[in-house]
Parts: C-alpha cells; sequence; structure tokens
C-alpha cells in the first residue's frame, strides 16, 4: 500500500539526485519562442521576458492526503516540490530587491492541478505548464519517467533578455534552492 504524504515536508535521507550533466548544454542558449500557460491565465513566451526572471523547474506537486507515485522518495531528486515553491514564496521580495524581474515556477502538470498547488501555497507567481513538453524537448531538459508520466528533472534557472545565463542543477536539497540563487546574485552584485 502506497502511504499518504505531507508534501511540505522532506523525509530524511532522501537520494540526493548526482550532476549527470544532462543540463551542461543550457547555459548561454537562447530560448525559443513558444507560449507557455500560466497559471494567472496568460501565455507566456520565456524568450520575449525584458530583464531577469528566475525560472525553478520540478518534477510535480503532490496533493496532501494523495498517495505519491510508487518509489518516489526512491527517485533521486523527485521528493521536494512544494519545499521548493515555499523557498521561492518565502524569498520572494529578497529575490526582487537583488533584480529578479519575475519569478516563475515550471513543471509539466497541466494549469488546473497547478493552480491548485499556486492557491494552496499562496505563491505570488505564476506557474508554468509544459504539459505537451515543447520546451523540454526544444532545449533538451532533463527528464525521468516516473508511474507512466514524463517529468522534468529539477532545476533553476537565471534567464536574461531570453538568454539561459546561470543553471542551477543538480538541485538538492530543494528547500534550499531559492537560497542558492540568492547567494548567486550577492555574489554576482559583489564581483
Amino acid at each position: 500500500m502506497t502511504a499518504l504524504h505531507d508534501p511540505n515536508v522532506l523525509p530524511a535521507e532522501l537520494p540526493a539526485p548526482q550532476d549527470d550533466g544532462a543540463a551542461r548544454h543550457l547555459a548561454g542558449m537562447r530560448l525559443p519562442s513558444l507560449a507557455l500557460a500560466a497559471t494567472d491565465g496568460s501565455q507566456v513566451d520565456l524568450s520575449q521576458l525584458p530583464g531577469r526572471t528566475v525560472v525553478y523547474v520540478y518534477p510535480r506537486t503532490g496533493v496532501p492526503g494523495q498517495p505519491l507515485p510508487e518509489g518516489w522518495n526512491d527517485i533521486p531528486g523527485a521528493r521536494g516540490c512544494t519545499p521548493q515553491s515555499c523557498g521561492f514564496r518565502d524569498h520572494f521580495g529578497e529575490l526582487k530587491r537583488l533584480g529578479i524581474a519575475r519569478v516563475l515556477g515550471l513543471s509539466t502538470q497541466d494549469s488546473a492541478y497547478q493552480r491548485e498547488a499556486v492557491e494552496r501555497l499562496h505563491l505570488p507567481f505564476p506557474v508554468l505548464s509544459d504539459e505537451r513538453l515543447a520546451l523540454a524537448r526544444a532545449l533538451d531538459l532533463p527528464t525521468f519517467t516516473a508511474s507512466g508520466m514524463t517529468l522534468l528533472k529539477r532545476m533553476a534557472l537565471i534567464i536574461d533578455e531570453g538568454v539561459i545565463s546561470k543553471v542551477f542543477y543538480p538541485v538538492f536539497p530543494p528547500d534550499k534552492n531559492a537560497e542558492e540563487v540568492i547567494a548567486w546574485l550577492r555574489n554576482q552584485q559583489n564581483s
């Protein structure tokens, strides 16, 4: 029987993802022009966004009280989407003060599913849906398969005027991802 879970809590001793090199090609890439559905009802073309954007990428958010996909906690880097999202929520103001024009989440879940998470977690930014894997294919983003679903591996991207300038991959622990981005931004300001 699959155990129910609390998506806000990271269990101890989760397996850490290893850097498999699957994101090495991303830094310096220009984003393709394609529209992704956002939880606020808009269509977002990452290639056209002015300024500096943080896009944190995650496999899928869980629903409290619902079972996880089979073996989820054993997949390195799979668990922790809710804590990662909450980290960016909690550090949203600081990210803005450090020059981030916008924060966006990205997963392969549909917008209706994502809207529930945005509302439940009180996220002050939209989440984008790559349900058809258009962006994942165009950028050759790292993915994995669980319970028959193709999911994005966790990472964060800094995008400047449509070009990926920094890639955080692999991300572990996921609840510290926003802090890692902030540390990098501060280092950039001081150098």
